[in-house]
């Protein structure tokens, strides 16, 4: 059984999962966390839960997914592993942030630990991630599937009711609409989405009431 802790990062209010099994290996999710507090929160909740983290893994390039891989990498000795699609993404987090924020910060850039396929899995204590591409949001936008436990990280691509902006720099809305065409026909209803952004919801809820599935 996976436990799975959600810390709302950032002026964005980005969802960071923090999930381990048993085994105490943990895999942490979209690392937004932008303010002290936040990093302090995700850190007490690794140690107290005395957590390995395995893996930093990034659905996508977004700058407010991925505030926090700096610190990840300081306090954890992890990289982030994302698309290369979205390494043009990775590579501009400052310029991002500016844009977006008109905060400057001065963040190194940290190289990936590996690219992530569609198709690869990520093993982290006795489960299994699989990867599964959905361009649209982001060229390499990426959901996060655990089959075993009926769940799907879907990062910005799908949210409750709704799916992330195909309007920014690099956004393709027709190549979103196959991706959600692609996730229509391969998670089953019962699968359990835990999004960027908001509230968690279900494949079949989406499929029935979100109008961009139909």
């Amino acid at each position: 059984m996976l436990n799975i802790q959600r810390f709302v990062c950032n002026m964005f209010q980005e969802n960071c999962y923090v999930i381990n099994d048993e085994t105490n290996e943990c895999v942490i999710i979209d690392c937004g966390a932008f303010y002290e507090e936040e990093k302090k929160a995700i850190y007490d909740y690794v140690i107290k839960n005395k957590l390995t983290p395995k893996h930093l893994l990034c659905t996508h390039g977004h700058v407010d997914h991925n505030f926090g891989n700096g610190f990840i990498f300081d306090t954890f000795g992890l990289r982030p592993e994302f698309s290369r699609d979205d390494k043009p993404l990775m590579d501009t987090l400052n310029e991002q942030a500016k844009a977006f924020t008109g905060i400057d910060i001065a963040e190194k850039t940290i190289t990936a630990n590996r690219y992530l396929n569609d198709g690869d899995t990520i093993k982290s204590g006795n489960h299994i991630f699989k990867i599964i591409a959905t361009p649209g949001h982001s060229p390499g936008s990426v959901v996060i599937y655990c089959e075993d436990e009926h769940l799907a990280f879907s990062g910005d691509t799908i949210f409750r009711m709704s799916i992330g902006r195909t309007d920014l720099a690099l956004g393709d809305y027709e190549a979103m609409t196959l991706s959600l065409q692609r996730l229509k026909s391969t998670l089953p209803g019962d699968t359990v989405i835990l999004p960027g952004h908001g509230g968690r919801t279900n494949m079949a809820d989406e499929i029935k009431f979100n109008p961009f599935m139909k």
